[in-house]
Order: structure tokens, then sequence, then C-alpha cells
């Protein structure tokens, strides 16, 4: 391949297939039993395939929702911080820090001066209902904090996630753990349990709920807006900004996506003592609740979070309280973003000479970081790096191994591993013929389980990323590959003339799902698709009726009538294409995240096609920033 060629990613333009689609500690067991106020009253897992025994497993290291203020260092204050004591080793300090990503990295900027918040609002109590659990043919009736685990589980009785064995297994270890040491420690057998009663209490719950009328709805809406309304703001450096996601969500059971290795387990009810609040020195902290207190309680001006915590599923991941997506914060955050993309589009050329040439004459690990440069410049492969054993075998760039992919010669490979949320990577992809063969050689001699590239991980290709181009990272890339094709796609295939919203739409959402396809943005097909299109067709049917009746008639009146109902006809068959092409996959994703809004919203502008039509009510407002945009912008 020439070092001019096209400079769409690959994957636009090659794709030959696609296919869609903690430990065991105490702390799994909910609290609530100590919260006050408490009252009585088989789809085959794939993530195994090809895994090893003994060997690190990928997880992906840049999330679609990260933030660039995301924990990388630093929940405490520099000046707050214990020396360590002497003879330290610097392997603990890297496992301390590994454990506690919340920590300050020295040198970092400062982000504010004065910082006051409200903190977070807890979900409510549990109340218990009283009704009893079967066990072997007998009534129990638990205690409460036992009878909310047993209700977890009763409530997603006949979903699909009920059936599967991983889920059952993983809940019922849970319920284990919080009956031992009780009076209920002899329920030990899942399939002796009946859950029943408590579901159709649960329904009968369900349609109280739903009988309420719509009057006592709306007050009881507004009372809890009227209740939650200081928490949704936040005032930095005297500037009043809005906050997101001000809720700690309730306590159940973890669900994941795809084929999670944790799905069923039980996730803990957060307390004050789980959470750190930041906020600046003189400001005055949030109340905890009732006779509990904050974890810590520190004042880090070099990340822009307002409140933090372990996941209770995940233990080394990190939750967090931040602005919200309509905040000066964020848009900042945005525009930086989208820019250092940018910049990436003046140095790539260079970029893929780099490459080829190292994949010619560079030593192994040279060659190494070349071909998984390539893979990430044109199939916006993600990252990879390692994770704990109990997670999902999901697999990047990084951390492919010999029993992922297939050789299919001349020069097309098959992709076929767990991505990020393990959704399935099943592509081919035609590659350039040094590709083709260095990737032949790294495999040469190797077992299945065994990585393809053995001599880099995620680390030292960002490291190789930066000396290409200051702040280049794979993420970067993913977003020039998103924004580019984007905007390519836009060019080429908007129609022109008199074409309808309805048709230049289309257009739109046929280019987002080539950059969703290209960002392996996927999800299962809803169980209503089905009626959904079932609904259409009768639609389409109806009209057709009556278009036919019409010319019976023949009447000159109803050339008119005629004419409408042909224009309704063919929006509703463009619906119905639309809706089919796009049932599996996610479009939203790569709206949110990696698709720079300056494009849609010039194109909207250059196209007349209203923002809305495009984008949602929330998107309009994320991107506020953007809306000035000429309709001349080139990405």
């Amino acid at each position: 391949m020439s070092d001019g060629e096209d400079d769409l990613p690959l994957s636009t333009r090659a794709r030959v297939a696609i296919a869609g689609n903690e430990s065991d500690s105490d702390d799994d067991v909910p609290l609530s039993a100590r919260v006050p106020g408490a009252t009585t009253g088989k789809r085959k897992n794939m993530s195994n395939r090809n895994r090893p025994a003994h060997k690190r497993k990928s997880s992906d290291t840049e999330d679609d929702n990260s933030s660039d203020d995301k924990p990388i260092g630093s929940l405490v204050d520099i000046s707050d911080r214990k020396s360590t004591t002497a003879g330290g080793s610097a392997k603990k300090k890297t496992k301390r820090a590994d454990h506690e990503p919340w920590r300050a990295k020295r040198g970092a900027k400062q982000m504010w001066s004065t910082l006051e918040h409200n903190g977070v609002v807890f979900p409510p109590p549990y109340q218990a209902h009283g009704i009893p659990l079967v066990y072997d043919g007998h009534d129990v009736k638990l205690l409460p904090h036992e009878e909310e685990v047993a209700t977890f589980f009763a409530v997603m009785k006949d979903t699909d996630y009920a059936q599967k064995d991983i889920f059952v297994k993983n809940f019922f270890d849970g319920f284990k753990k919080t009956l031992r040491g009780g009076p209920h420690g002899f329920i030990k057998d899942f399939k002796k349990c009946d859950f029943t009663k408590i579901y159709m209490w649960n329904l009968q719950e369900r349609e109280r709920k739903k009988s309420v009328s719509a009057e006592e709805k709306r007050k009881v809406k507004a009372e809890q807006a009227a209740a939650e309304e200081k928490y949704c703001w936040a005032t930095i450096d005297g500037r009043r900004e809005r906050v997101g996601n001000y809720k700690v969500e309730p306590p159940g059971l973890f669900r994941g996506r795809g084929e999670h290795p944790k799905m069923g387990r039980v996730k803990k009810r957060i307390m004050p003592e789980d959470i750190i609040i930041n906020i600046g020195k003189g400001a005055k902290v949030p109340e905890p609740l009732p006779g509990h207190k904050w974890k810590q309680i520190i004042h880090n001006n070099t990340v822009t979070w307002l409140c933090g915590w372990n996941d209770t599923i995940n233990t080394k991941d990190w939750k967090y309280v931040q602005f919200g997506a309509t905040s000066s914060i964020k848009a900042e955050s945005d525009i930086q973003k989208y820019e250092k993309a940018r910049k990436l589009k003046l140095a790539v050329d260079a970029i893929r000479r780099d490459y080829f040439k190292k994949m010619k004459s560079g030593s192994v690990l040279e060659q190494q970081l070349a071909v998984t440069t390539y893979l990430v410049d044109k199939l916006a492969l993600r990252a990879g790096g390692e994770k704990d054993d109990d997670l999902a075998d999901t697999v990047g760039v990084c951390t492919l191994r010999v029993g992922h992919i297939d050789f299919l010669p001349p020069s097309t490979i098959k992709f076929d591993f767990l991505g990020k949320d393990s959704i399935r990577y099943l592509q081919e992809h035609e590659v350039d013929p040094l590709v083709f063969h260095a990737m032949q050689r790294f495999c040469k001699g190797k077992k299945k389980d065994q990585d393809i590239f053995d001599h880099i991980d995620p680390t030292k290709v960002n490291k190789h990323l930066q000396t290409l181009m200051p702040g280049l990272t794979i993420k970067v890339f993913r977003t020039y590959n998103a924004s580019y094709t984007l905007n390519k796609l836009l060019k080429e295939t908007t129609p022109a003339g008199d074409s309808t919203v309805p048709m230049k739409k289309a257009a739109y959402d046929a280019a987002n799902k080539e950059v969703a396809v290209l960002c392996n943005h996927q999800k299962g097909v809803s169980k209503a698709h089905d009626a959904q299109m079932e609904k259409l067709q009768d639609k389409k049917k109806i009209i057709e009726k009556e278009i036919a009746a019409l010319r019976r008639d023949k009447k000159d009146t109803n050339k008119a009538k005629i004419r409408t109902l042909k224009e309704r006809l063919s929006k509703l068959e463009l619906q119905m294409k639309m809706k089919d092409e796009l049932k599996s996959v996610s479009l939203g994703t790569s709206k949110i995240n990696y698709m720079d809004p300056r494009i849609t919203i010039a194109w909207c502008k250059h196209n007349d096609v209203p923002p809305p039509t495009v984008y949602t009510k929330a998107l309009v407002e994320k991107f506020n920033w953007a809306m000035e945009v000429e309709p001349d912008f080139d990405f």
C-alpha cells in the first residue's frame, strides 16, 4: 500500500464480514441492616474462547464515557499526604497507587481555587414487605437485609438474566453469604427456593403504582425535584454549574454487558463511610446521613470531580460525581479532546510512513509497535490491558492472542474476540501485505493461547504514540477515525437537490452506522423489534390500500390525495429500512464520545436539517458549545 493511499479507515472500505453480536469478601452483603430506618412492613459464554489458564487478561483501559479529569491520580491533596515509611519499596508504592487511583499526581495542573457543593443523594432505606420465601415447600420469613437480597432476584425471575447459570450462581453465592451466621443459614440449595410469592407481590406493587393518578404522580415528582434541587448545582470559582450524576446507585444485582462473569453478584448499599468528598478549603462540608461520617474529606484542586467511591463489584474501579454534560467544565474538556483529534489529521501521513518503515526494517519490538499502530489507525481497535482473573476475557489490540485471528490469503485477516463490555468483535479485514506477513511471523510457533504482540503492552504503545505526536493516545486515534469517517461519508452520501429532511436524516444515520461498526458499538436486538416492524408493515398495507382505492375511483380530486399518501408511504418505507438496518448497532456511543459535534452541526446548517432531528435534546444541550460553528466547517 502506498504512503499516500486514502485516509479513510480500512474497516469502512475493506470490511468483508461483520457480526453483531472481587473478591468474595463480605462487602457483597447488603448493608440495609445498618441503614437507619430499615423497617419490616442460555447463550454460550464466549469469554473463555482461547483463554489461557495462567495468563494476563485484558480490559479496555479507555472508557467511552471517561473524562479527561478522571482520577488519573488525584483525590488527595499532595500537601496532605503522609510520607512513606523508611525502607518502603517502590513495588509497595506502586501497589498502593494501583488500589488508590485517587491519590494526587505531582505537578498536576490546578483546576480551581474555590469549590462548593452539597454532596450526593442516597437511595431510600430498604422497607421490608414481609412476604416469605418458600424453601423446600415451607414459608420462611426472612430478616430485612436477607429479604432485600431475595427480592433483588425475585423481581428478575422471568428475565433472560435469571435463566443464565452464571447469574444464578453468583446471586445465590451472595445470598448464602447474606444468610451466613443468621437463623436462616440452612438455606443452601437454590433448587429448593421458590421466589414466586415475592415475585407476585412485586407485580401487585407495580400495578398499584400504575393506578396512581397522573396528578398525584406529578405532585410526587415535583416534591422530589424540590428536595434534590440543591444537589443539582455546584459552585466552582464563583460559577454556578450543573452537577451530573449526583445520585448514588441503589443496591441490587449486577447485570453487566455481554456475558460478564460477575453478573448476578450482589451490589452492596453505598454508605457515607464509602465516599470521599472533594471540596474547597473553608467551604461547608455536606452533611452525611444521620449517625454516619464520610470516609474522607479532601481538597484536591487538580481534578474537578466532587465525590468518589469504590465500585462494589469491580473494586479497583472508582465511581465519581462530576459536573454535568452541559457545564462549561465538560465543554472545555470536549473542545480539547476534538481539537487534539484534529491535530492528528496533520500528522497522520508522517505516522503512517513511520510505521511502514518500521515494519520493514525495525527490531521485533519496533515491528510490533508499528503493526499495533496500524491496527489502531485502520481498524480503530481499543488498547487492552492487564486485569483481574475474575473479569471477562475482553481483548484489545495489545492483548490479541493467536487463537483470536485466522489468516485468509492473500492478505485478509479474520478477527474473532470479545471486545469491551464482552461485545463480540467478528470481522474480516483486508490489510496491507506487510501487516499480513508481519502478523504471521509474530504467530509462528506459538500456541493459540499465547499473545501475538508479546513484546508490548498499552503503556509502551501509548509512549510510542507520544513520540509521534504530543498527546497522542489510542483513544485520540479512535476519536480521529470516528470523526474523519463521519466527515467524509456525509460529504459523499448526503442527497443533493430537493431531498426531504427524512432522506437526509437517513443518510446521516447510515454514516453514523459506519462509525459505530468501525468502533464496534453494538447492541442486542430489542425484543420489541419484530412487533414494531409488524406494526409499521400494517401501516404500510393500510396506506397502499387507500392509494389503490383512490386510483379505482378515478376522480380528479383524488390526485392530490394520492400524491400525499405516496409521500407518507415513501417516508414510512424509509423509516422501516433504517430501523431494520440499525437494529443491532448503537449509534449513541459514537455520537456522545467520538464524533466531533461540529461536524454534525455544520452538516445540519448546510443541509437545512434541524439539530434535534439527529441529536436528542440532551445532546443538543451537551454540545451547545458547538452550535456557533460555520456551515462550511471541515474536520
